[in-house]
């Protein structure tokens, strides 16, 4: 609970930990607070949802599932939970503060710039695409949900109405009508069970829309007029679009969802490339850059891998892993892949660089660990891993594989897709005949 000092003039602390300032906004059944890290110091944006409210009209299941989507979608375009409190009456939410204001606010001064909105819905569909990676369905995507960091980043925002592909009934669909009418697609007012990747596409295109426009493409003062429109996709370009903005658009304001563009289909549009902001020399580019290449100038052998102690052993296995108790993870979301071999170090190597080659990664060695560096960005940049080689005896190596940058799901991927095939030959396998690979 929130306390006040003895004097009552300094701000409230919450839990302890947390010291409330001035409200930054309310609505129905939330305040939102800006808030101080006592232990950190940094700010951060606190929403504070009255229980008994929440409870009144059958909301709670709605706020748990926002907190269990939140903890999901963790995303450089998608506003960040840092923690949640509770007390008897209160749930607290510290979220990351983001400065910027609503895109709204930008919209309500007018239209923006082709080059401008393309930035924003580049980030737009970068957070829905990692979203729809994770089973997740935003269901109330418009421009109040899309906020602006003081850098002018897009960050995605309220997923109270959010749904898990856990909720599609037998069908494969989601049936629950939600989302604001504007942005609503046709087949979630049709009632008929909808896909909710698709109709979040389509919200994402009545927001392109208003970005380039300055309006909505649906608009009657009339609601059930306007669900007239919007069933048969009856809207015009205005005549500033350019011919990729509206052939872009049309397809996202497909009323079938069967022939609607899909997010691969968007990221390969000449629209959506164009003009993609001039590469520069990212975090993860400078750390591969200064990861060095051996180099064998005199004719030295490499160094021979470090041996372990029986610490290191201990720390190394699946049995001593202490890391479930302190995080949960599903079992297939690991973040490192461990494996015993009496292959020579420098054939692990070998095959290390031929999975690097086939997949279109860079590849460097030091020593006896070396780097794989994606050489295009994925869902949160480029996918980064890292092996070292460690010595249990002369001739039996332990191999560590660790995700070092990137999205856990491409990770994953990559390991079962590429890494484990063309390590399957040198894995050791015990006596009892089960593989090492953990």
């Amino acid at each position: 609970m929130a306390e006040k000092s003895g004097d009552g003039r300094h701000p409230p602390i919450l839990h302890g930990r947390y010291e409330l300032g001035r409200m930054l906004g309310h609505g129905t059944f939330a305040k939102v607070y800006h808030a101080r890290n006592l232990q950190t110091g940094k700010s951060v944006a606190m929403k504070v949802v009255g229980k008994e409210k929440v409870i009144k009209v059958g909301m709670m299941e709605q706020v748990k599932r926002e907190i269990s989507v939140m903890k999901m979608v963790e995303h450089p375009n998608i506003v960040e939970l840092h923690e949640v409190m509770a007390s008897k009456s209160k749930i607290y939410f510290a979220m990351e503060l983001v400065r910027g204001g609503e895109l709204f606010s930008k919209i309500a001064k007018g239209r923006l710039r082709e080059d401008i909105a393309r930035v924003y819905f580049q980030q737009l569909i970068s957070a829905i695409d990692f979203c729809h990676s994770r089973g997740v369905y935003h269901r109330d995507l418009k421009p109040e949900n899309l906020l602006l960091d003081e850098d002018g980043n897009l960050k995605v925002t309220d997923f109270g109405l959010s749904a898990f592909s856990e909720h599609l009934k037998q069908d494969g669909l989601l049936h629950t009508t939600c989302g604001t009418p504007a942005y609503v697609a046709p087949e979630v007012i049709g009632k008929k069970g909808y896909d909710g990747a698709k109709a979040d596409l389509w919200s994402c295109g009545v927001i392109l829309y208003v970005l380039l426009a300055g309006f909505l493409p649906f608009q009657d003062d009339n609601l059930l007029s306007m669900y007239r429109k919007i069933y048969r996709g009856d809207f015009k370009c205005p005549p500033f679009f350019s011919p990729e903005a509206r052939s872009l658009i049309t397809m996202l304001l497909d009323p079938n969802p069967s022939t609607r563009i899909s997010i691969a289909d968007i990221m390969d549009s000449s629209w959506f490339k164009k003009s993609v902001p001039k590469t520069v020399i990212t975090k993860e580019d400078m750390e591969f850059d200064d990861f060095n290449e051996e180099e064998d100038r005199n004719g030295d052998k490499s160094k021979q891998p470090e041996t372990l102690n029986a610490f290191h052993i201990i720390s190394l296995s699946e049995g001593f892993d202490l890391s479930p108790l302190f995080e949960e993870k599903k079992k297939e979301e690991k973040e490192e892949l461990r494996f015993a071999t009496t292959t020579p170090a420098s054939s692990v190597i070998s095959i290390l660089e031929e999975v690097a080659k086939a997949g279109r990664f860079s590849f460097k060695k030091s020593d006896n660990k070396v780097k794989l560096q994606g050489k295009a960005s994925g869902r949160k940049g480029k996918l980064a891993i890292r092996a070292e080689i460690f010595a249990v005896a002369s001739s039996f190596l332990v191999v560590v594989v660790k995700k070092d940058n990137g999205d856990i799901l491409e990770y994953n991927q990559f390991c079962s897709k590429e890494l484990r095939p063309a390590l399957k030959d040198i894995v050791w396998t015990s006596p009892t005949g089960n593989s090492t690979v953990a």
